[in-house]
Formats: structure tokens, C-alpha cells, sequence
């Protein structure tokens, strides 16, 4: 592999790494804040327009539309590109908390698909940050490859089952919470 190569792949891997990580802390911020809000506990930071209630999925749908103009217009790079892929990871994280309400128009703020879109989502973003030091482990240290890719795994199957699991039990509480709370 060039040197050309190689700093392209470490570059963009360090891009993902931001994305990841704004996407990551934007999802655990905004499922708290909403939690939050519903519970009353902070006030009511929902921006209406004429009655109707614009959910958060609309302001990453905008910015995520902005952020592709100037990546692909602007080509940015440094640390603008590193501006760049935070703010991508934000607008990731906005639109797809939400994801269950592009399938079901009017559904709950809460619906498993919404967490389920997020979870693949941050795999493949965390894929993208990862896979080159993976690659270098695999190469390395082969058997701790194979234990990593194991981990995974299992990390994702207690993931479906807990959510399996604790869908019936909290849904209907956070469903309630959500209807209690609406204007």
C-alpha cells in the first residue's frame, strides 16, 4: 500500500472516529433531554410551528442536507473536515433517534426501530472507525482477532435480548409518560 494510501485510510478512519463519537454522545444526550422533558423535570424545550410539534428528527434531516453540500462542494480539510464529521455524527444521531417515525408517521417517540436503526448504525460507523486496527490485529495477534470478533458478537445478541426483553416491560411506561406529557 502507497504512503498516499495509507494516509487516506487513517485519515478518514480518524473522521470516523469523530463521527462515531459525536453520534453516540448526540443519541445518549437527546434520549436523556427527551426522557427529561417528558418526565417534567426540564421544561418544555419542544419547538412548535403553528400546533405542530417539529421533532428533532427534522434539524438532523436539515443539517445532515448541509453538511453533504459542503463536503462535496467545500472538500474540507484539517480540521474543518474534522468539524465536518462531527457535526455529521450529530446529524446522524438527530434523524435516525427517530427512525421509527419515518415508518410509522404519528408512532411513538419510543418504538424499538428507533433504537434498533441506531445500533446498526453505530456498528457500521464504529466498522469504519475500527477496521483498520483491526486489520492490523488480525495480522498480529489472529487468535485475539477471532476473541474480538466472538465479543461482538455476543455484545450484540445481549443487546437484542435485553431489548426484547425489556420492550414489554418499559414500553408501556415510556408510552405512557410520553402521553401524559403531550401538550
Amino acid at each position: 500500500m502507497s504512503a498516499d494510501a495509507l494516509a487516506n485510510e487513517n485519515s478518514a478512519a480518524r473522521l470516523a472516529r469523530r463521527a462515531f463519537f459525536s453520534f453516540i454522545m448526540t443519541f445518549a444526550v437527546s434520549r436523556a433531554i427527551v426522557f427529561l422533558i417528558m418526565d417534567r423535570r426540564l421544561p418544555d424545550l419542544f419547538f412548535f410551528l403553528r400546533g405542530t410539534h417539529v421533532h428533532h428528527l427534522n434539524y438532523g434531516i436539515f443539517l445532515l442536507a448541509g453538511i453533504g453540500a459542503y463536503l462535496l462542494f467545500g472538500r474540507p480539510e484539517g480540521r474543518a473536515a474534522d468539524r465536518s464529521a462531527l457535526a455529521y455524527g450529530l446529524a446522524m444521531a438527530l434523524t435516525f433517534d427517530e427512525f421509527g417515525m419515518w415508518l410509522h408517521l404519528g408512532g411513538s417517540y419510543w418504538q424499538r426501530a428507533s433504537v434498533d436503526a441506531v445500533i446498526v448504525v453505530a456498528a457500521l460507523l464504529s466498522l469504519i472507525a475500527f477496521i483498520p486496527s483491526f486489520d492490523h490485529l488480525r495480522s498480529r495477534h489472529p487468535w485475539a482477532a477471532v476473541v474480538l470478533v466472538f465479543a461482538l458478537v455476543g455484545f450484540g445478541v445481549v443487546v437484542f435480548e435485553t431489548g426484547r426483553h425489556l420492550g414489554p416491560l418499559m414500553g408501556p411506561k415510556l408510552e405512557e409518560l410520553e402521553s401524559a406529557s403531550s401538550p
